[in-house]
């Protein structure tokens, strides 16, 4: 288990010097929001791809993936069952593989709440049928480039589609695509699950459909900054095995956003040595 760090948490730092920073703090990579790149990612030239990837390599670290991925452009929609919108939303999300696969990035973690609601298709049956076919696509894209897509669930206060882990699931298996996955963010996983995460993976895991963790805190501050104590989590994630990344992911960056990054990989990384002491 390594950590790497959600970018628009230090958005406010040219590209170099988020590598720098999340490096000295002992992150193995940054996980891009793409809206941090541009206000069109997916049209970035091949050599400002390539240019990103040295800069985050010259710094020893990794872009380990993409997150936040429809909220840029304008005009997106996982569900929705205007064709136009289906085009340009199907276009837009195999342009992503590919520019995370371009990046270097192993992971595509699609959340982006405002950009799935059911009333956008009519019916939830409507909406999984919808957001089904785009998935599916993105899955088998992502397959063929040797990276994962991942459903992200979110809470009910973010949105009406797709909240909990084994909704997700149900999603990827009907999908069949190899690969298509889902993922735990511990936040929305507080807000909207029948049980805490250390439940929940404890439940899910063995089905082998989690392929990545957000750690963030219920009052949506970093790991260490609010109530919860996530050793519960990692120790989980120790005895099913749990080998990728955990990205830290934020929202409310507190005292701000180098800071809120420092704190986290600081108590995380005290975690791990304590799971170490303790033999897991």
């Amino acid at each position: 288990m390594q950590l790497t760090l959600c970018n628009e948490v230090i958005r406010e730092l040219d590209f170099a010097s988020q590598c720098r920073l999340a490096a000295g703090l002992g992150y193995i990579g940054l996980e891009v929001a793409p809206f941090t790149l541009s206000d069109d990612p997916c049209t970035l030239p091949v050599s400002e791809r390539r240019s990103l990837r040295a800069m985050a390599e010259g710094e020893g670290i990794h872009i380990t993936g993409l997150h936040w991925l429809m909220n840029v452009p304008g005009g997106l929609s996982l569900t929705s069952r205007d064709a136009a919108v289906q085009s340009k939303t199907r276009d837009h999300m195999l342009r992503l593989v590919e520019l995370c696969h371009d990046l270097g990035g192993q992971v595509l973690v699609h959340g982006s709440p405002d950009q799935r609601p059911v009333s956008d298709a009519g019916s939830l049956e409507a909406a999984e049928e919808i957001a089904l076919g785009h998935l599916t696509a993105a899955g088998n894209a992502a397959h063929a480039a040797g990276i994962t897509y991942c459903l992200e669930p979110l809470a009910p206060a973010l949105t009406d589609f797709v909240n909990t882990v084994a909704e997700a699931q149900e999603l990827v298996t009907r999908s069949g695509s190899k690969g298509l996955a889902t993922m735990l963010d511990t936040s929305a996983a507080w807000g909207g699950e029948d049980a805490p995460p250390s439940s929940v993976l404890n439940r899910e895991l063995p089905r082998g459909m989690i392929r990545h963790i957000h750690f963030n805190e219920s009052n949506r501050r970093g790991p260490g900054q609010g109530e919860h104590c996530f050793l519960p989590i990692l120790r989980v994630l120790a005895n099913h095995d749990y080998d990728g990344l955990i990205g830290i992911e934020p929202f409310d960056y507190h005292p701000d956003g180098p800071t809120a990054a420092a704190l986290a990989a600081g108590y995380v990384e005290g975690l791990f040595e304590a799971l170490h002491e303790c033999g897991a």
